[in-house]
């Protein structure tokens, strides 16, 4: 048994295919198919269900590919213990974050991260929030900034923000000319969506539930358009299709200024006026809490110390910071 052929099986879970898996391991299909027949030979297991296009991982296969992450992880750890030794920051750090977070926070953080630790780089994925816990386990990826809530799997988890949500409405838009806006008022509304596995769309199904499906009234039926983007949303916004919400950080900074003030741009996103969001009783707004996350076993505690810092120095503007 050799980590090797540990990494492949791992891959071949991963990826759920032979040829998928041998490319994410830079070797030939052949090199990896006869590696883990080598190592069910010697385990007289078999780990993998083979069948026309798809490959399943047996009950027993699963628990022994869970022990070969652990083997993995524990190699590695052993040549982080000795960087670790010269220099705990060095090298880079693979960072994950979700896609309504990433356009808004590592513009600063990157900048905040090369003036702090630039024997650091961080090594950037964007992506569902699904996919990012699977990147974590696997160790594909050091850590990950999330928000909450997502399935316990046992991950380490350090609270960084909470962040409000705020309404995009046209500007021409009765709604626009308010101070504020309520959940129900919004009810109301044509709601602009992300699509399927952004979990700010389950964000704000949280707000506004009615849009789960389609609803109606009495001027017709009103439906819930999706987009691949924030930004995608916010254009439809702008073009009159709806209405939206969306995370403070997404706001442009001058879109909050009042109209007319000097120094404000006339960039296509001041055509969307943004609202807060009270409750119809005075309530708190709604919000997301926004996590960073990484695997137990991992051992740059000093990096995640120096990344979490780098967050903290970024503007952040109108979220709550946590400690």
């Amino acid at each position: 048994m050799t980590l090797t052929e540990l990494k492949y099986i791992v891959a071949v879970a991963r990826e759920r295919h032979f040829g998928k898996a041998a490319e994410a391991c830079y070797v030939s299909q052949p090199t990896l198919s006869v590696a883990i027949k080598k190592l069910e030979d010697e385990l007289e297991v078999k780990l993998f269900e083979r069948s026309a296009g798809e490959v399943t991982v047996t009950p027993l296969g699963e628990q022994i590919v869970q022990q070969a992450q652990s083997v993995l992880d524990q190699a590695a750890s052993i040549k982080e213990i000795a960087k670790r030794g010269k220099d705990p920051l060095s090298g880079p750090l693979n960072l994950g974050v979700i896609y309504t977070i990433g356009p808004y926070l590592l513009p600063d953080l990157v900048r905040q991260n090369i003036a702090r630790t630039p024997q650091m780089p961080l090594v950037l994925q964007e992506n569902f929030t699904v996919k990012l816990l699977e990147m974590l386990r696997s160790g594909e990826i050091d850590c990950a900034i999330m928000a909450e809530p997502f399935p316990d799997t046992g991950l380490a988890v350090a609270q960084l923000y909470d962040e409000p949500f705020m309404a995009a409405v046209p500007v021409h838009h009765p709604l626009a000319e308010r101070e504020s806006v309520s959940s129900d008022e919004l009810k109301k509304e044509t709601m602009l969506l992300l699509g399927t596995g952004h979990c700010f769309r389950d964000h704000v199904l949280e707000v506004c539930p009615e849009f789960a499906r389609f609803s109606s009234d009495a001027e017709g039926i009103r439906k819930s358009f999706e987009g691949s983007s924030l930004e995608t949303i916010k254009h439809m916004v702008a073009a009159g299709m709806g209405v939206t919400l969306v995370p403070r950080l997404s706001v442009p900074a001058d879109a909050l200024k009042p109209r007319g003030a000097k120094g404000r741009s006339r960039e296509p996103e001041q055509i969307v006026r943004y609202l807060p969001v009270r409750d119809i009783q005075g309530g708190e707004p709604p919000t997301r809490r926004v996590v960073l996350a990484w695997r137990r076993s991992f051992t740059r505690y000093e990096a995640i110390a120096a990344l979490r810092n780098a967050i903290y120095a970024c503007e952040l503007p109108g979220v709550k910071r946590l400690s």
